[in-house]
């Protein structure tokens, strides 16, 4: 018999590992949508007028194996150096427990962010244990559930500070010890808002000139300054007192809530978060208990369930920047949870005990060094510190600095005359050595006792991490379990398709994710000397190349560290051209009802005022009120900001035309990029008509959501805005940075850049298509069942599709709460509740998911279908049957049974597996319970009981 050879490609990372449906499975779908082929539906979906000429190219496609084989020699390029910068960026040790069952296991990082709070009770547990480790640290009532960076948290707490003091001033005073990035940020933040910022020593401070005042402590070069006198004057001016702590300075020295400080801020990058060249790292903040409402970001509560059973959500202001639009004080809807679930496990790993004897090693090295130098005739500032000293060499400087890189060590430069050394946890006592040798000294470690030189009047006598979670055995087999435990609580993408529109939760393959563990890239500090990090240049001018031709885009900055910095950043950068170019007065910014949830309060945060545009019955931008907007404005019109394809998941035909109405009337046009992944390929925003848009490397481009965060919102722009990106946070630029490393979260970029080289154009074009096709499947399988709410002329959606629940609240009393708490019973994550349309579900089901995942989540929902059509018909009672009780527990099975409907249709309904069904942890929770009982730290086991009865 002659041998017949197979033409199946087992590397085709495209076709067979990232795009879920096989030939096979499209061929039956395209029978369902009544086409011919995949060419027919997006000629059906996508108009003629927008799709880019030309087919994308980005060179050979590579397989997993050729693809790390390539990122290893690039990575190759970045020499990693023991950096003793400092300047908020610490070395520190991920214990490999936390590295191989957080950082690294795709139960933690594909989560998604805790808005379903059934599903996500191990997640928001972790981040109940990281809020209740900063409070403790800080000596304040309550902590958010994490921030970007603590630039931008400053920055944060800069604005929070006006909104909640009640002093009528419009300056804001910073320290000037306070580390220069932060300045930075604050300075570009403060800007558009008309804030006066003083940057002076803290003892020039004039607490009645100012709303609010921070102070960063220890200090930039050192320095540890007991500031309660400080607060005590701000008080007495009604102005707001901020801290910019570092919590392991905290384990030793006194609290910001001990010296009266309304808010802190700082970085928890140094519990076991590896530096990345940047980030991501998740920052903190803190507050006392009377502005607990003002405060960004998201905060995790404790609650109960519809059984009394302790539950976890996430509380107060949640999504305030969707639900207050141009009114938000934030436009913040991201957080960096994966980064503070590792933060906060290594506090428990640790307990307070770790925690403080991991400090006073710190210390004991620095006084070491410290003694070494000053007994060598070196002035050494300040006299008593933390984990930080400058040291003044004169003329050097310059030599000083050489020497060390030859030992392999970065130290930092301070003006002209001075060298600032910070130590770690990492610091052995031959890098102490490698330091005196740099500045010419022959010593040896083991030459000097162990001492304290901590300043008396800050040593702190408080305890922190007093609450159980902190003092369990630490024996890895009981945290490895503990790990465990938490993670089976919640439903990740490991388990089950997150159909969210909007999100676009796809494949984060194994291979793209494995280079960002690798200590060539995590193992970089943000200011080390660029032939430092030739590796990370070749990256991200490489990866800058590829988008710019994915967009049609010229340049790309990746220094917003999320999508909604993103959106403010490319703002500012059309602010800082209109002001350029003599248009400073343009301050108008049109921005349709189905644009992105952030957009108006990113336009608020530059300064605009925000003028919506209405919607037609179709969903689309009403033109003839845009245009009728854009003339009454057209003296003032800065900008509109539209997201494309629409928020409502179609194709306008109009965009061509937004556009070009923009520009006739002077301004330019920010089209957002969450949902390009209806665009790869198939159409490029730059062509339409845009100016600039950010991209959400966390959506398209596989970055994981990782329970919250983290993400990249980096922006491509059109050839006349390049002088106006952000600028380097060292630098001055024309434009201010937004963000504390220069390119944000660079040691994520490893994901997107592997995901495009083993993609190609043409794989990347497919994805979109085949993201099409899914999202119309889904939309002809429940259509009938189901009115789906937005079309192009074609009857076809775009990426995603809106289904209508409201008709159902009318006719039985059946809620869009209690179809996606039924979808858990199902085992699946709910759609996008309520957003962008009250009472409806947004479904994105994405490239990555197979025809049979597709089918058992179309199974599912005509089956609640059928449930709802139940009770419209009165064979199921309105407020005792599945839907009114979902979700159901292991609980509710083995319990006595007094519902009107079997524990089979409660339990195991269509889509749920019989096998491997995934149990929610409880059953559903009381918001309402949880904000009037407001509870943001663990509390004591007693308490749960208590609420339980």
């Amino acid at each position: 018999m002659a041998f017949t050879p197979t033409d199946y490609l087992p590397y085709d990372f495209a076709n067979r590992r990232h795009i879920g449906p096989s030939p096979k499975e499209m061929a039956q779908m395209f029978e369902v949508l009544g086409v011919k082929d995949l060419d027919a539906l997006i000629k059906q979906t996508v108009p003629a007028g927008i799709r880019q000429a030309e087919a994308l190219e980005l060179g050979k496609p590579m397989s997993e194996r050729e693809m790390l084989w390539h990122m290893r020699e690039v990575a190759s390029k970045n020499k990693v150096l023991t950096s003793l910068i400092g300047q908020g960026y610490h070395g520190t040790v991920t214990p490999p427990a936390i590295q191989r069952n957080i950082f690294e296991n795709p139960a933690w990082y594909t989560a998604y962010t805790p808005y379903q709070p059934e599903i996500s009770q191990g997640r928001l547990e972790a981040l109940l244990n990281y809020q209740t480790m900063v409070s403790d640290l800080t000596g304040l009532e309550i902590a958010n559930a994490s921030l970007l960076d603590e630039a931008t948290a400053c920055a944060e707490a800069m604005t929070m500070a006006q909104r909640v003091a009640k002093s009528k001033a419009t300056a804001f005073f910073v320290d000037e010890n306070c580390h220069p990035q932060n300045i930075a940020v604050m300075k570009t933040r403060a800007a558009p808002l008309g804030i006066e910022i003083i940057v002076a020593s803290p003892d020039a401070l004039e607490a009645e000139k100012v709303f609010g005042a921070i102070f960063q402590y220890p200090g930039t070069h050192g320095h540890v300054r007991d500031l309660s006198a400080e607060m005590e004057a701000l008080h007495a001016a009604k102005a707001i007192g901020i801290v910019a702590a570092d919590p392991m300075a905290l384990c030793l020295l006194k609290e910001p809530g001990a010296m009266g400080a309304d808010i802190a801020v700082g970085s928890t990058q140094r519990f076991g978060v590896p530096l990345g060249y940047g980030g991501p790292h998740a920052a903190y903040m803190a507050t006392r208990d009377a502005y607990k409402r003002s405060m960004p970001g998201r905060i995790v509560g404790v609650s109960i369930d519809s059984h009394g059973n302790r539950a976890y959500r996430l509380a107060l202001q949640t999504r305030e920047q969707h639900i207050r639009r141009e009114k938000a004080t934030s436009n913040v809807c991201t957080a960096q949870a994966l980064l503070a679930v590792m933060a906060g496990f290594y506090a428990v790993f640790h307990g307070p005990e770790g925690l403080k004897a991991i400090a006073q090693r710190i210390h004991r090295k620095t006084e070491r060094l410290a003694r070494g130098l000053e007994e060598a005739g070196f002035k050494v500032e300040p006299e008593t510190f933390f984990d930080t000293i400058t040291v003044d060499v004169g003329l050097l400087q310059q030599g000083v600095l050489r020497a060390a890189v030859k030992e392999g060590v970065n130290l930092r430069k301070v003006g002209e005359t001075r060298v600032g050394i910070t130590l770690d946890e990492t610091t052995r006592p031959a890098t102490i050595e490698a330091v005196w040798r740099a500045f010419g000294l022959l010593r040896k470690d083991e030459d000097f006792a162990p001492r304290y030189r901590l300043p008396e009047a800050s040593i702190r006598t408080s305890s922190y991490l007093t609450h159980e979670v902190f003092h369990m055995n630490r024996a890895e087999t009981e945290m490895m379990r503990y790990m465990r435990r938490l993670a089976d609580r919640d439903l990740a993408l490991d388990r089950a398709m997150i159909p969210l529109g909007s999100c676009t939760m796809k494949l984060n393959a194994a291979a793209e994710m494995m280079p960002v563990s690798w200590p060539e890239f995590a193992g970089l500090h943000p200011y080390v000397p660029q032939d430092q990090a030739l590796g990370y240049k070749q990256m991200i001018d490489d990866l800058s190349d590829k988008l710019c031709k994915v967009t049609g885009y010229d340049a790309f900055t990746m220094q917003p560290n999320s999508g909604a910095q993103g959106e403010y950043a490319g703002l500012l950068t059309i602010a800082s051209w209109q002001r350029e170019r003599g248009e400073g007065q343009r301050n108008v910014c049109l921005i349709p009802v189905n644009a992105h949830g952030t957009n108006p309060a990113s336009a608020q945060m530059v300064g605009w005022k925000v003028v919506p545009v209405k919607c037609d019955e179709k969903g689309s931008i009403d033109l003839a009120d845009f245009r009728a907007k854009a003339e009454q404005y057209s003296d003032t019109l800065a900008a509109c900001m539209i997201t494309y394809p629409s928020t409502h998941g179609v194709f306008e035909e109009t965009v061509r035309d937004v556009c070009a109405i923009t520009h006739e009337h002077g301004g330019q046009v920010y089209i957002d990029g969450a949902n390009m992944n209806a665009m790869v390929g198939l159409s490029r925003p730059g062509d339409l008509g845009g100016d600039v848009s950010h991209l959400n490397l966390h959506k398209t481009f596989c970055i994981p959501h990782g329970g919250g965060g983290p993400g990249m919102g980096p922006i491509g722009v059109k050839e006349h805005l390049v002088p106006h990106f952000p600028a380097h946070p060292l630098e001055d630029g024309i434009a201010g940075p937004v963000s504390a490393a220069p390119y944000g979260s660079p040691s994520l970029l490893p994901i997107s850049w592997g995901y495009i080289q083993m993609m190609g154009g043409e794989g990347l074009t497919q994805a979109t298509r085949v993201a099409i096709l899914n999202a119309n499947y889904i939309a002809t399988r429940l259509a009938g069942a189901y009115e789906v709410l937005y079309t192009g002329h074609e009857g076809r959606v775009a990426h995603e599709c809106i289904i209508d629940i409201r008709p159902f609240a009318d006719s039985c009393g059946i809620t869009v709460d209690d179809v996606a708490k039924r979808l858990i019973d199902c085992g699946f994550h709910a759609p996008t509740m309520s957003f962008p349309v009250a009472g409806t579900l947004m479904i994105e089901p994405t490239e990555s998911e197979t025809k049979a995942e597709l089918d058992r989540f179309c199974d599912a929902m005509l089956a609640i279908r059928e449930e709802i059509r139940a009770v419209e018909e009165g064979e199921a009672d309105p407020e005792n049957n599945p839907l009114k009780h979902a979700p159901h527990t292991m609980e509710d099975l083995v319990r006595d049974w007094d519902r009107p409907y079997s524990r089979e249709q409660g339990c195991f309904p269509p889509g749920a597996f019989r096998v491997d069904k995934y149990w929610p942890p409880v059953n559903r929770v009381d918001n309402a319970w949880g904000d009037r009982n407001l509870t943001c730290t663990c509390p004591p086991m007693s308490d749960y009981a208590e609420a339980a009865e």
